[in-house]
């Protein structure tokens, strides 16, 4: 099998690390060889944390180069597009529509682009947005969007959700599971349609 890309992005803070970690235990337990590399930038600051997640037959290098990406999970709209050039032509951008401001925005400095997605989709990108925090809250907790969306990418792979759920339990403290799980599901079973 040709080696698949994910690069998730998002803000410190947000999670982006477990869901990486979870990734990494899911395609290992299918027997492909996994490559997970942790930039972590500003993360503290609540700047930019990118996490790539490589699997395949033979993975040589943890990096993904622009344009080679076959998902970009995002936490935040803002990301999405500022990670955007790492996108294949024909990858997927399955992304959290919360937009946290960034500090130039806080200043007055900037402005929050407006109609993020609508842009995004008139470039032809395929894109699966989803109120990640909405959801997360539902499960009882802002700090599982990060599960949320990893239960909406699990739409996009033909492995069992038994194995992505054994997969959260060997990552999520056990604290913490019920309420992972719970978040896990609402990503999944969402009625919002998939855009792409």
């Amino acid at each position: 099998m040709e080696t698949k890309n994910i690069i998730i992005v998002g803000v410190g803070g947000q999670g982006s690390l477990l869901a990486s970690k979870t990734l990494g235990h899911l395609f290992l337990s299918q027997g492909y060889d996994v490559k997970v590399s942790e930039v972590h930038g500003m993360s503290q600051r609540g700047g930019s944390v990118i996490t790539y997640v490589r699997f395949g037959d033979k993975v040589y290098s943890p990096v993904i180069d622009e344009g080679q990406a076959d998902f970009i999970v995002s936490f935040e709209l803002l990301e999405t597009a500022r990670w955007l050039k790492y996108l294949k032509p024909q990858g997927q951008v399955v992304t959290n529509t919360q937009q946290i401001e960034p500090m130039p925005v806080i200043t007055g400095a900037a402005k929050y682009p407006e109609k993020l997605i609508d842009k995004l989709k008139s470039k032809g990108v395929k894109v699966d947005a989803l109120n990640c925090l909405e959801l997360s809250l539902k499960a009882g907790s802002v700090k599982a969007v990060n599960v949320v969306l990893l239960g909406r990418l699990s739409h996009y792979f033909d492995i069992p959700e038994d194995l992505w759920l054994k997969s959260l339990k060997a990552n999520v403290p056990a604290k913490f599971l019920e309420l992972n799980l719970k978040a896990f599901e609402l990503g999944k079973k969402n009625n919002e349609s998939i855009d792409s």
